[in-house]
């Protein structure tokens, strides 16, 4: 059969199959050819892989350059401050050591004047042996003589002084006047020409005037200065016999020989206190010898009471007298110094301020050694502070009736069988106003304030009789401690405590981050015998007591002990913040022995100023808790 003979049916499947195959080597063909970009893909990532690996390691030794770039830095900046350090400290020793030249050499010079001066004072001690009776009085009369001249020309150059001011004045008073005139007037040039010449002639006045008075008052200042050297005497004749008469009240068993010898005292003091206010130099020089003038003066003055009323002297007034008998002795020994080398030319230094001069010199040694005078505590420091106008402790507490106050009032002393309590009154005073409450116990009566703001207990006292001893000083402690947490006082601490009798008498401060704050002070009496409170008494806590934000020390603790006496034997020491001129301030304080005597001494925290000092007298048997 030919080609033309095959059915159609045929041939379409011919076709058919002829297309399919067609087909299925162009698919294959086109899937082939992905398959060969991938792979060519695969080969140029793995060209361009050994470039991002290369790329990575150059980031990681830049970071590693700029690492040890700074490291070295680091180092150069150490090694410039180690040097300025090193530069520093060699500035430092170089101004010690030249400090010090200048000390040895002032002190050389100092060493030189005063031999020249003792050779002066011994060469006037032999004119004085050799001198007959005749010529010193002659000498006596001549000297008065010159002094009381001095004096009268003193006030003649005053007086003509002040008649020149007051010529000036009117002469200024009367130009003003006429040049007031001359404006209105319009002068022309012979007014202005007289004017100029007046002007001139004043000037010429007034410049002639001055000269003079300074000439004329360089020659008074030598008189002033005779006379306060001669009043430097004065006063080392003044404590001479202070030391004689107190010497002898220590040892003074008769009433009338006390009174002599106490009289003496408070006159020679009232004396000595003149004398200090008549010498030419600041208050600051010599504020500690004048206080302890007025206060041994204000002492012997109580004294002489108590002996001419017919009373003895306590310990604690005899433990005063030796007391003021060995800081005297101080001061007389310092003087005696200064006045056998002193002469009228080292007061006329004084008198013209020099700093370096021998009596500021002189008297800024005796304000440094421990001649001030401490105040005398009985009961503790700062036992007696209620300087504050204001009650802090109660300030926004709300105000009670006196019939809540009787409620408390039972509350607070139920521990002492309580039968009856009655409100008897009020107390208004500017500080604080409080309740009289009065308490019937089983043992007796009993007596209380309570404040009319918030009711707490300010005071608190009973009369039980105290006869034997049955609990020692440190169980006292703890009974007093429950019986101010029961009342409300809590972070109180003792710091103080005396025995008198069989009575434990304690001081409590409030102690905040471990400061004692003297100002938050509470007082508690315990009874020996029956172990209770007999008596407590909180004003200063009531007053001061609020919360506060504590201050910081600037200096060490041994920074501080540098400050005080170095003869003072520390027996302890910690922070204290104490009340000071109606404030507060931080303190480090220092508990410790001087001369037989026990003394508190308070360092500034932050300036390191000794700020304030107390001595124990009349409590042997009261000692400080650390």
């Amino acid at each position: 059969m030919s080609k033309k003979q095959v059915s159609s049916g045929a041939e379409k499947a011919e076709n058919l199959t002829r297309k399919k195959s067609t087909s299925t080597k162009s698919n294959q063909t086109k899937k082939a050819q992905p398959v060969k970009d991938t792979a060519r893909e695969k080969k140029a990532k793995t060209q361009h892989k050994p470039a991002k690996t290369t790329k990575k390691k150059n980031k990681v030794k830049a970071v590693n350059e700029k690492k040890a770039l700074r490291k070295e830095a680091r180092e150069q900046r150490k090694l410039e401050q180690a040097k300025l350090r090193a530069e520093r400290k060699q500035k430092r020793l170089e101004k010690k050591l030249e400090a010090k030249q200048k000390r040895l050499e002032k002190l050389a010079a100092f060493k030189q004047a005063r031999a020249e001066r003792k050779e002066k004072r011994r060469e006037r001690k032999d004119m004085l042996k050799h001198e007959t009776k005749e010529a010193r009085i002659e000498r006596k009369r001549s000297e008065r003589q010159a002094r009381l001249e001095a004096r009268v020309a003193k006030r003649e150059a005053a007086a003509a002084e002040r008649q020149a001011r007051r010529e000036h004045r009117l002469k200024v008073r009367a130009d003003k006047r006429a040049e007031r005139n001359e404006k209105r007037h319009a002068p022309g040039f012979g007014g202005w020409l007289a004017a100029v010449i007046s002007l001139g002639v004043v000037t010429l006045a007034l410049g002639s005037m001055l000269t003079y008075g300074w000439i004329y008052m360089n020659g008074m200042h030598e008189d002033v200065a005779a006379i306060h050297t001669e009043s430097l005497y004065e006063l080392n004749s003044v404590v001479d016999n202070l030391d004689t008469n107190l010497s002898k009240a220590r040892v003074a068993n008769t009433r009338s020989e006390q009174v002599k010898l106490l009289s003496d005292i408070a006159i020679q003091s009232e004396m000595a206190q003149t004398i200090l206010e008549r010498l030419p130099m600041e208050s600051l020089i010599t504020q500690n010898m004048t206080a302890f003038v007025n206060k041994m003066g204000d002492s012997a003055q109580q004294m002489l009471y108590s002996v001419a009323n017919g009373k003895s002297l306590t310990d604690s007034q005899i433990a005063s007298l030796q007391y003021m008998y060995e800081t005297n002795g101080q001061l007389k020994e310092a003087l005696n110094e200064l006045t056998s080398t002193a002469d009228k030319d080292d007061m006329l230094d004084m008198l013209k301020g020099k700093k370096d001069g021998l009596m500021i010199s002189a008297f800024d040694d005796i304000q440094n050694t421990p001649v001030e005078v401490p105040s005398e505590i009985h009961d503790g420091p700062f036992a007696e502070n209620t300087d504050k106008v204001s009650a802090k402790n109660l300030e926004g507490l709300e105000e009670i009736s006196a019939a809540r106050a009787e409620e408390l009032a039972q509350k607070y002393f139920a521990d002492y069988g309580v039968k009856s309590v009655s409100c008897t009154g009020e107390v208004n005073a500017e500080q604080l106003q409080c309740y009289n409450v009065t308490i019937s116990t089983e043992q007796g009566k009993m007596w209380a304030q309570l404040s009319k703001l918030g009711g707490k207990v300010v005071e608190f006292n009973s009369y039980k009789d105290c006869s034997d001893k049955n609990f020692s000083v440190e169980r006292c402690i703890d009974i007093a401690e429950d019986f101010l947490t029961d009342l409300g006082f809590n972070g109180m601490k003792a710091v103080w405590t005396s025995e008198n009798g069989t009575a434990c008498n304690l001081n409590f401060a409030y102690i905040d981050d471990g400061i004692v704050c003297y100002s938050d002070m509470v007082k508690v009496k315990v009874c020996e015998e029956r172990g209770i409170v007999t008596g407590m008494e909180a004003i200063s806590y009531v007053l001061n007591h609020t919360e506060r934000s504590m201050p910081s020390a600037s200096i060490s603790k041994s920074e501080a002990r540098e400050k005080i006496h170095t003869e003072l034997d520390v027996k302890g020491s910690r922070l204290s913040l104490i009340p000071v001129d109606g404030g507060e301030r931080l303190a480090w304080e220092f508990y410790g022995e001087f001369g037989g005597n026990d003394y508190y001494v308070y360092v500034d925290a932050k300036t390191g100023q000794e700020i304030e000092m107390f001595t124990v007298v009349g409590t042997a048997q009261g000692r400080a808790l650390m």
